[in-house]
């Protein structure tokens, strides 16, 4: 089975299982953010079943160029890892069992890109580690910001509302922090791209 095909297997598996995986055009976007900025490290905070850190392996460049990704659930961990290896990226790419809140606190390596796609509640958490992690001129991929429309509207319902204020605080932090340069990109449920200006 060629490549192309496998990852296509790849995504309607995930679609039909009603697994989370980045949109169409989000991906689109970032690839093409990927093909300019040649990332040699990729940090990626949410796994799922290793669809975007496939994809995203084809923009890595240079010598020992790697991806690593950070997964909670064991299910997913464990499809991943499958997933990758019927790809034959396990040299490309390492995926992590962990939580990401504490295990980005013990890693000190310098990234390229960082990109967050993890529970919407630790989306702020996660962008101190990233702004840490990330190299000066490093890009940070924030997915899923406009999380259905909830995000810019007047969305307060108790089954969201914590992700929701989460992630408009986000919203906030981004645009007011000195250290990036950010904007929102109204692509798939919406993308924030910060550039890391300094630490």
């Amino acid at each position: 089975m060629e490549k192309e095909e496998i990852l296509l297997n790849i995504k309607k598996e995930a679609l039909d299982n009603h697994i989370p995986i980045i949109e169409d055009d989000s991906l689109e976007y970032i690839k093409k953010i990927l093909e300019e900025c040649k990332p040699n490290k990729i940090l990626e905070i949410g796994t799922a079943v290793g669809y975007s850190a496939i994809n995203f392996s084809k923009y890595l460049y240079g010598e020992n160029s790697k991806i690593t990704t950070i997964e909670i659930k064991e299910q997913m961990y464990e499809k991943a890892i499958e997933n990758i290896s019927l790809m034959k990226l396990q040299d490309k790419i390492e995926v992590i069992n962990a939580d990401a809140t504490k295990y980005l606190k013990q890693i000190n390596d310098q990234y390229d890109v960082v990109f967050i796609d993890a529970a919407k509640g630790q989306y702020l958490v996660f962008l101190e580690e990233a702004i840490r992690l990330c190299k000066i001129g490093g890009i940070i991929i924030a997915d899923n910001m406009l999380y259905r429309g909830r995000t810019l509207s007047n969305y307060n319902e108790h089954k969201h509302r914590t992700a929701t204020n989460r992630l408009r605080e986000y919203l906030v932090q981004m645009e007011e922090d000195e250290r990036l340069d950010s904007k929102l990109v109204k692509v798939g449920d919406g993308l924030a791209i910060s550039i890391v200006k300094s630490k």
